[in-house]
């Protein structure tokens, strides 16, 4: 698809985060921080569970995903919004804004239905600890996330090309930070009608499908902890769930303020926060919560800096002994 077919615009124009130039170093400062923390944090989870032996199981390796889409995700709009932040003019090109879009409604898609997948994982795990490992084989783990990505980058490919083909020949300036269909739309001097139901259609299915899977889940699963006559038992079953739980609550909660609300004509200082929230800070915090939350991890963490104490007093014993 020819992107620049019958349009004027050439690149597009961000009105960034704020018009107070005061308050740009302390905003470039903070979100260079959460930025390198998300890709840190996030890292460091693959890493765990890639070297660590314990967490070679279908809930990490899920986690892993996680992260790893979170990595992505975040690099799709924060390095950008942090390098604008030093410019007078955010420019964005036309396909550069197409392609920005694209991957972040991808990512994000993804990780939607990720979350649906890792609740019913739980549910397995819970509800049916027996047959825990046949059903949740490392092939069926591996169709899982194939169709989670499909899925996600299918839903993205329709709207990426629904709005991008549509005739931009007025103003280029995006009231936001990043490309957006919202904003982008508003731009446009086409009939928006079509893209906007398409949107909407698909925000709101790859919402509610995964939101629900996550519910009915949860539901299964309160049930059968609540059947359990053992507190160890219980108690366990729910430290199991609490962090995806979290992360799940976390990503909703951004998403129906962002997204799902009745759409106004002005974008406001409250949609750029909660826009922040919601593709800045959630990839940070996901990896906060499970080091946080989740016991398995904070043992596989403390094991590895302990190796790694251990490690530094033997090299300074062999550094003393080799000077002497």
């Amino acid at each position: 698809m020819d992107l620049m077919n019958g349009t004027q615009v050439t690149v597009f124009v961000f009105s960034g985060l704020t018009d107070d130039k005061k308050l740009l170093p302390f905003l470039f400062i903070l979100f260079s921080l959460i930025y390198i923390i998300s890709i840190v944090g996030n890292i460091g989870i693959i890493a765990l569970v890639y070297n660590s032996y314990k967490l070679h199981s279908p809930m990490y390796y899920f986690l892993s995903v996680l992260s790893l889409i979170d990595v992505l995700y975040a690099s799709v709009i924060s390095p950008k919004m942090i390098f604008d932040l030093l410019l007078v003019n955010k420019v964005i090109s036309f396909t550069g804004c197409a392609l920005q879009f694209f991957f972040y409604a991808a990512l994000g898609a993804s990780e939607d239905f990720l979350l649906s997948t890792m609740s019913y994982d739980r549910y397995v795990a819970i509800c049916h600890p027996l047959h825990y490992m046949s059903i949740m084989t490392k092939k069926k783990c591996l169709c899982l996330v194939s169709v989670v990505f499909s899925v996600g980058f299918l839903q993205s490919s329709v709207q990426t090309s629904c709005t991008f083909s549509l005739q931009f020949c007025g103003s280029n300036l995006i009231d936001h930070f990043y490309c957006d269909v919202p904003p982008v739309l508003k731009l446009s001097c086409s009939n928006t009608f079509y893209c906007n139901m398409v949107t909407l259609c698909i925000v709101a299915i790859g919402t509610v499908i995964p939101f629900l899977t996550i519910i009915f889940s949860y539901m299964l699963i309160l049930s059968s902890i609540l059947r359990m006559t053992s507190a160890k038992g219980r108690k366990k079953a729910f430290s199991t769930c609490s962090s995806h739980l979290m992360c799940a609550s976390v990503f909703y909660i951004g998403l129906f303020f962002n997204y799902l609300r009745p759409p106004s004509s002005v974008f406001s200082s409250q949609d750029k926060v909660s826009s922040i929230f919601y593709a800045v800070v959630t990839p940070m915090l996901n990896p906060l919560v499970y080091t946080l939350r989740n016991q398995e991890i904070r043992r596989t963490i403390e094991k590895a800096m302990h190796n790694l104490s251990a490690a530094d007093r033997i090299s300074s014993v062999f550094r003393h002994k080799m000077g002497t």
